[in-house]
């Protein structure tokens, strides 16, 4: 699996670059900045780019920014973006653009070197990995009337859901049974007028439709 790394730390990029090549992924390019980063894609065309959100010259947006255009004019390419915050603009942006093989992750919030490495393999594969902060502030900032209709529970299904959990990972983290997830996530597809779906990779896509709403 090739990834690209964009990093503007010295010590975060070499970090990266060997904690991946340690974990069996092809490191073909680290650089420190976004006009390097789309270089380096349009060179490698990697199956996967891990970026910073803020690099240089102005340490704002720039990372994210280029995600959206990688998302736009390499959409095979998978992105999975690490931040110290929730960019809420950029994060819904990168979300509505295309919903397969993406990511966003908050660097404090990595507490597992094996959990990172998953996410990556998952964002790679076309599946998506999202921190579950980020994923509470897209939804207390985009609710409206069709959240409201569902129960406590089934809202924290629904942020289950759309970090990526399968069924098996919706029962192990709330301790219900198989049943039950399944008709939790049965009666949140039709409290938000969604169609139903089979896959966890069509519940993820449902979610973030109703994220963009």
């Amino acid at each position: 699996m090739r990834v690209v790394i964009a990093e503007d730390s010295v010590l975060l990029r070499a970090g990266l670059t060997k904690l991946l090549a340690d974990g069996g992924f092809e490191v073909v390019d680290a650089v420190p900045d976004a006009e390097q980063l789309l270089r380096a894609v349009g060179e490698h065309h990697p199956d996967l780019a891990l970026i910073d959100v803020r690099m240089p010259p102005t340490h704002t947006d720039e990372g994210i920014r280029a995600a959206l255009v990688i998302r736009h004019q390499y959409p095979k390419v998978a992105v999975l973006v690490l931040s110290q915050y929730v960019e809420e603009r950029y994060a819904t942006d990168l979300l509505s653009t295309q919903t397969n093989g993406v990511g966003y992750l908050l660097k404090d919030r990595v507490a597992h070197v094996s959990d990172f490495l998953d996410a990556l393999r998952r964002v790679a594969a076309g599946g998506t990995a999202l921190d579950p902060e980020v994923v509470a502030q897209l939804l207390v900032r985009h609710r409206d009337d069709p959240l409201d209709r569902l129960t406590p529970r089934e809202l924290e299904v629904l942020r289950l859901m759309a970090e990526g959990r399968s069924n098996n990972g919706i029962v192990d983290a709330l301790n219900v049974s198989h049943s039950a997830v399944e008709k939790y996530i049965s009666n949140i597809l039709a409290k938000l007028d969604l169609p139903p779906a089979h896959t966890d990779h069509r519940r993820v896509l449902a979610v973030l439709k109703f994220l963009r709403t």
